[in-house]
């Protein structure tokens, strides 16, 4: 016997009177968003949102529930569209009935995340209209036609990723350097986008490379901007450690920009990574006005990798630098060569401080039995060279002169010229071969070879030039200094004192522009 089935519609009854049921207006939203920031793209957005306002007020079943508009915000993903994520939420508190949206590609340029935020709104039976391709999801054909349309807005949206990346390639080619001012100390932009020098932000600029020339660390210099009420870039009160770095290896404060330093690894997550060598980076050099001196900032580069790199002892232990004294980090060891750590001493009730080498701290005396010593027995040695050097002034000036002499006869230049003239050259055969889509791996090594040659020679000049500025800034310290100082100054001892070396009888300080005074014990 067959099953018989009656469907008998739902009715509401009052009484013996059939009633027409009388239905809420549904409660309707808009979703609008334009991915750029352009006039044109401004034009749409605002468009969008006149239209959907009357669209849904014109309707008598409907009421309006608002407008949820991101502005200049791409569609590939959700993560920073503030407005569709709070459009979400009210329709999971039940504040709309039905989202309506120009098109799957306003939506959701993600195939996953379309769909995902279709089927969670659909569990909450609201349908999601796309006026352009006439798609309710609702309907049963709906989520076929739309897990078809979504893929094709993705393929849109990585072809256009495509077309971005080879019009950015092309713009690095031709060297032109594209820089967010806004977050960018000591530069801004003219009226055709050129990056040009901000005056007061470029001497913080300058007062940082300073500094740590000077011996002070990262954040010494973050305390010492916080303490006179500078801001970063980015307009924060504290400075960090890292933010100081990044200036201090910023390539663009000499006037030059690496392009392509990070590269985005997938369209639809933007995710972006440091370039190792994966894609191809543009070097250019002498784009804009520089506000640090190349020799400057190549000095710099090798001070940051003396710090990293400090090694001492017979066995060349890595040591941390230190720059919270004068002293620190430039007392060493004449019998195993480590370095001289400040320690206070509690010797039988009676407290002092004293500097003893590492080595013997952390070994004892059978690993190295130099001598401890007082601070204000090696703080009086730095009073005594620095006092010597000026009470010998005449002779100590001679040896200067020839010192600035040598440093004259040992600078190369040709030899980055010719660097240079060669690295032209490759350019210009690597871009032929690109273009051309044919191999160019022996072009890219002899070019990587080149760079480091150019580094080397750079680091080397550097060095020579950071040296004559020591003679002359000693050259201009024994000029001016009348007088023999009195007592111990920090800032003095930064500024002139290299190294010092404590022995069993003396000590041998080391100043800066080359020269040294042997300190009797």
């Amino acid at each position: 016997m067959s099953k018989n089935i009656t469907v008998i519609p739902a009715r509401r009854r009052v009484g013996n009177t059939v009633n027409k049921e009388i239905k809420p207006k549904l409660k309707v939203a808009a979703y609008c968003r334009v991915s750029t920031d352009s006039d044109e793209q401004a034009t749409s957005y605002e468009a969008q949102m006149e239209h959907y306002t009357n669209y849904i007020k014109k309707n008598d079943e409907w009421e309006f529930a608002g407008i949820f508009a991101d502005d200049g915000i791409s569609g590939t993903n959700t993560k920073k569209r503030e407005e569709f994520n709070r459009m979400i939420e009210e329709c999971m508190v039940g504040n709309i009935d039905m989202i309506i949206t120009k098109s799957i590609s306003r939506f959701a340029r993600n195939t996953l995340d379309c769909l995902k935020y279709i089927r969670q709104l659909k569990e909450k039976n609201i349908p999601v209209f796309f006026e352009k391709e006439n798609i309710n999801t609702m309907d049963s054909k709906g989520e076929v036609l739309l897990t078809i349309m979504a893929s094709l807005a993705q393929q849109e949206s990585e072809s256009l990723s495509k077309n971005v990346k080879l019009g950015l390639q092309f713009r690095y080619q031709n060297g032109e350097v594209q820089v967010n001012h806004n977050r960018f100390m000591g530069y801004t932009k003219d009226e055709n986008g050129h990056l040009i020098i901000d005056s007061a932000q470029a001497e913080i600029v300058k007062r940082i490379y300073r500094e740590y020339l000077q011996g002070a660390s990262l954040k010494q210099i973050g305390v010492g901007l916080e303490a006179d009420g500078i801001l970063t870039a980015a307009g924060n009160a504290k400075w960090c450690p890292e933010t100081i770095k990044k200036i201090l290896q910023n390539e663009k404060y000499i006037g030059d920009a690496l392009l392509q330093k990070t590269y985005t690894v997938d369209v639809l997550t933007k995710k972006r990574v440091k370039n190792n060598g994966i894609v191809p980076q543009y070097y250019v050099e002498n784009d804009h006005e520089a506000i640090i001196p190349r020799d400057l900032y190549m000095q710099v580069q090798e001070e940051m990798l003396r710090r990293a790199n400090l090694h001492s002892g017979k066995n060349r232990k890595k040591r941390v630098y230190s720059s919270k004294y004068a002293l620190s980090s430039i007392v060493y060891c004449s019998k195993c060569g480590d370095i001289y750590r400040r320690i206070a001493w509690n010797n039988r009730g009676k407290h002092s401080i004293v500097w003893r080498c590492i080595s013997r701290v952390e070994h004892g005396p059978g690993c190295c039995d130099a001598p401890t010593v007082t601070e204000k027995e090696l703080q009086d040695a730095v009073v005594k060279a620095i006092n010597k050097a000026i009470g010998g002034k005449d002779d100590m000036l001679e040896i200067l002169e020839e010192n600035i002499a040598m440093v004259f006869t040992l600078e190369d230049k040709s030899s980055i010229e010719n660097i240079n003239a060669r690295l032209e050259e490759l350019q210009k055969e690597l871009l032929i071969r690109a273009n051309a889509k044919q191999n160019y791996d022996d072009l890219a090594d002899e070019i990587d070879s080149l760079r480091e040659m150019k580094q080397k020679a750079l680091t080397e000049n550097a060095e020579r030039e950071g040296l004559k500025q020591r003679i002359v800034e000693m050259k201009k310290f024994l000029t001016e200094q009348k007088e023999q100082i009195e007592g111990y100054d920090e800032s003095l001892t930064r500024r002139i004192v290299e190294k010092i070396t404590v022995y069993e009888d003396k000590f041998t300080v080391e100043l800066k522009s080359g020269t040294s005074v042997d300190i009797q014990r």
